[in-house]
């Protein structure tokens, strides 16, 4: 379906054929303004968000606006959960292991080993830095163990500090796509079951390349024109 003209006023019948806001509802949204906040907030808390999850949840059943039933019939849910948590510990035990660490040693020496104007060192290791996702089931994961490395290999380089900085942050946001489990939205999407496997990652190293041309060539030339290098 492309043209919906009829669909506001459909959702306005349809809201009006609801009636007025139940019970049930407002704790729903009471439930879920208190998990939203406590996730905003856990960190200053001291409270896991996984917690914060694991109590909306809680209270969902608590209340009974959920079934367990409810949660068992959600299979894609529990499918992502089963190998998104495999995902995750693989990737922190790459970190804990040294092979991270390896890694980001080893494109260090390469760099070295080339000397390369700046530039050019900023290329590959954006590159590297993009690409390197593939290992990480998680962007906060990346970045906890990846940024800073790449940073400061960057300013070793010789490479601009505000420039890097930024580039490495537009580049965690933009990897996020490159495979089902890159990150959590990654996941929900796949999870909904519309798109196939091969599909998820045929697509996503086709607009990882986009993107990098797109950010590698019109991004570059604004950031010349803002000062940014």
């Amino acid at each position: 379906m492309k043209d919906t003209p009829d669909a506001p006023l459909m959702a306005r019948r349809r809201l009006e054929q609801m009636g007025p806001i139940k019970s049930d509802q407002w704790v729903m949204m009471i439930v879920m303004l208190i998990t939203v906040a406590l996730w905003i907030s856990g960190e200053a808390l001291g409270l896991a968000s996984v917690v914060t999850a694991m109590l909306g949840l809680s209270l969902l059943l608590a209340f009974g606006i959920l079934e367990w039933d409810d949660c068992l019939s959600e299979k894609s849910a529990w499918d992502t959960l089963a190998w998104f948590g495999v995902l995750i510990g693989m990737a922190t035990q790459l970190t804990t292991l040294g092979v991270v660490a390896w890694m980001s040693n080893a494109v260090a020496n390469f760099l070295k080993s080339l000397s390369l104007h700046w530039f050019g060192a900023f290329c590959v290791l954006q590159v590297a830095y993009f690409f390197i996702h593939y290992l990480f089931a998680s962007q906060t994961a990346h970045v906890a163990a990846l940024y800073s490395a790449f940073l400061g290999m960057c300013l070793a380089s010789k490479v601009p500090g505000l420039f890097a900085a930024l580039a490495l942050g537009y580049n965690t946001n933009l990897f996020g796509a490159l495979t089902h489990y890159s990150s959590g939205q990654a996941a929900v999407y796949y999870g909904a079951g519309y798109v196939e496997l091969r599909d998820v990652f045929k697509l996503g190293i086709i607009i990882a390349l986009i993107n990098i041309v797109i950010w590698g060539l019109v991004g570059a030339g604004w950031w010349k024109i803002l000062g940014l290098y």
